[in-house]
């Protein structure tokens, strides 16, 4: 059973899983149940094998406000303000950094496909997240800003190290240096997200769509896709050959391979099953 979490809520079914921002802090800020309680739910959905897919979105108005300044004064005031600026007090706030990248790490490390779709304000630890998933669709209203800089932090939840993937370096530093905001349309021309959708609600359904689709695929084919696509992502063209030719040919070999070969023959759509 998921467990009940504070600041999320996990909706499965028929292999998709829904991972929703829920709070408590305003429009979906990101406070401390929401550092504790990300890399639990991570850890269960990349193991439940019912899974295939996640699909990560904000409930309410906006996606997330980014970090809850406010509700984490309580953890970081004193790491930050305290009169012992001390290596034991250094080394408490390193360790609180680490645990908050537990966050966007499970994402960027869960086996499934995880697809972020972005209404309103995306900001800040907003923006770590979304960089952690495989792709990113939004709304037309939608706007975006890194905005860490602004309040006297460098951007330590991954995106200053994913971004550069996805959007470029120049684009990356200009959004880091300046932590202005900018709209679906530039996040579009940047490559952020790969589609714009209307309206939230067209937005939500065109996510699912996707989803569903995914879902529908061979999920070890998937997710085999996914780990030699993360594995080649600073390897040479002749290391990532290499190691997708090993890979299939220790897992090419499936009931999964047969369905698909026998839907073929048969005319009808394949019914796989991870096996």
């Amino acid at each position: 059973m998921t467990a009940a979490y504070q600041s999320l809520r996990i909706e499965k079914a028929d292999g998709i899983a829904e991972v929703v921002l829920i709070g408590p802090g305003k429009s979906n800020a990101l406070g401390p149940d929401f550092w504790r309680e990300m890399p639990e739910a991570l850890r269960e959905l990349d193991a439940d094998e019912s899974v295939r897919v996640l699909l990560l979105r904000g409930e309410g108005t906006h996606f997330s406000y980014g970090l809850d300044i406010a509700a984490m004064l309580e953890t970081l005031g004193p790491l930050l303000m305290g009169d012992n600026n001390l290596a034991s007090e250094r080394t408490k706030l390193l360790q609180l950094i680490q645990r908050m990248q537990g966050a966007t790490e499970g994402l960027a490390r869960c086996r499934k496909p995880v697809l972020a779709a972005v209404h309103g304000w995306c900001i800040g630890g907003g923006i770590d997240l979304i960089a952690a998933c495989d792709f990113r669709y939004c709304s037309r209203e939608a706007k975006f800003s890194l905005r860490e800089a602004r309040v006297g932090i460098i951007a330590d939840l991954g995106a200053l190290q994913r971004l550069p993937r996805i959007i470029g370096e120049g684009h990356t530093r200009e959004l880091a240096y300046i932590a202005g905001d900018f709209n679906a349309e530039r996040a579009l021309r940047m490559g952020l997200v790969n589609e714009v959708f209307e309206s939230p609600e067209a937005l939500l359904a065109g996510a699912r769509a996707t989803a569903r689709k995914i879902a529908d695929n061979p999920p070890l084919v998937v997710q085999g896709a996914k780990q030699v696509m993360e594995y080649c992502a600073d390897k040479s063209v002749e290391d990532g050959l290499r190691f997708v030719a090993v890979w299939n040919s220790a897992f090419l070999q499936s009931n999964d391979l047969a369905e698909a070969f026998a839907a073929f023959m048969e005319r009808r759509p394949p019914r796989f099953h991870g096996r």
